[in-house]
């Protein structure tokens, strides 16, 4: 097994064993904590699958997020309980509004996608606000977890956090095996060269929607485990700005690598959540910290160990 498998083991098991150990050192609280990372770095990798490999430079994603959440309201609100329903609806959806806002934006480049993408996020966090049946801008508090089955009860933390982590492993697995595929590569030819890409024959749009779409639908899941996770939901996560961090948060880690999101979306909000403790003035260190992978590590932090390697040799 090679040392870089062995380790991805390892972290694995830790995180699956954080809620056995946490109850030891009184940081019970933490579980839920870690619960929230684990959803912020799906929906981060999410983001990199389009920004990293594809180059869409999407200031919107955000918006997906609340689009799988509020599925899993309005369904909740119905009387559907069940995750086997509410999950993957809340992935189709957000799928389908990625697909149809992809339709619209990848007619565009360069700002005008990046401005295209914040419009229509914008969009979908005023009719967020809008929804009165569903609390408004303040919000809508579920009014329970939804029902797994299999004899595993999703209202126990741990149990919450351990099902979070396996969707989380899976779909994190799967995008790196996307990104290594045909589909992956040709992505990646789209973002260095698209108009070589189009030459070849290669149909840049659809594969573009397709990912575009992905990412969506991603995001919906991270949408509604956050939600269920919560029991609360509100316009206020999918607003720009927490499109922003999504954006920072892949920067930080590193465009383009597999784990470029999780990596950015931990060290952000384990920082934020230390920095929290000391100082009111918790943004300016994060800030720093942006500034200084931006000088010193372009490539983010989850290529520092390849970099540390060639220095090395």
């Amino acid at each position: 097994m090679k040392p870089r498998t062995l380790l991805l083991v390892a972290l694995l098991l830790a995180l699956a064993a954080f809620p056995l150990v946490a109850p030891l050192f009184g940081m019970e609280f933490y579980v839920g904590f870690m619960r929230r990372v684990l959803i912020i770095a799906l929906a981060a990798a999410s983001l990199n699958f389009i920004l990293g490999f594809g180059g869409m430079v999407a200031l919107g994603h955000a918006g997906f997020i609340g689009v799988g959440a509020y599925t899993v309201v309005a369904l909740s609100d119905a009387g559907v309980m069940s995750a086997w329903i509410l999950w993957p609806a809340a992935m189709l959806v957000a799928g389908m509004v990625a697909a149809l806002v992809g339709t619209v934006a990848l007619r565009t480049r360069g700002v005008y996608f990046i401005m295209t993408t914040l419009a229509f996020a914008q969009m979908l966090y005023f009719i967020a606000v809008s929804l009165r049946a569903y609390g408004g801008d303040d919000g809508y508090t579920l009014p329970a977890r939804p029902v797994l089955g299999l004899g595993v009860d999703l209202g126990n933390e741990s149990n919450f956090y351990w099902v979070v982590l396996a969707l989380v492993a899976l779909l994190l697995s799967w995008m790196h095996r996307a990104t290594g595929s045909r589909f992956g590569h040709a992505l990646r030819g789209i973002r260095d060269n698209e108009t070589r890409m189009r030459a070849l024959g290669y149909p840049v749009f659809r594969i573009q929607l397709a990912a575009f779409a992905i990412a969506g639908a991603i995001a919906g899941l991270a949408g509604a485990l956050l939600a269920g996770g919560n029991g609360f939901i509100s316009p206020g996560a999918m607003h720009w700005t927490q499109s922003a961090t999504l954006l920072v948060m892949v920067v930080i880690g590193g465009l383009g690598r597999s784990w470029g999101g999780p990596v950015g979306a931990a060290v952000w909000l384990l920082l934020e959540e230390v920095l929290k403790q000391h100082t009111e003035h918790w943004h300016m260190p994060l800030g720093l910290l942006l500034i200084a992978v931006a000088l010193w590590a372009p490539k983010g932090l989850a290529a520092l160990s390849r970099r540390k390697k060639a220095v090395a040799a």
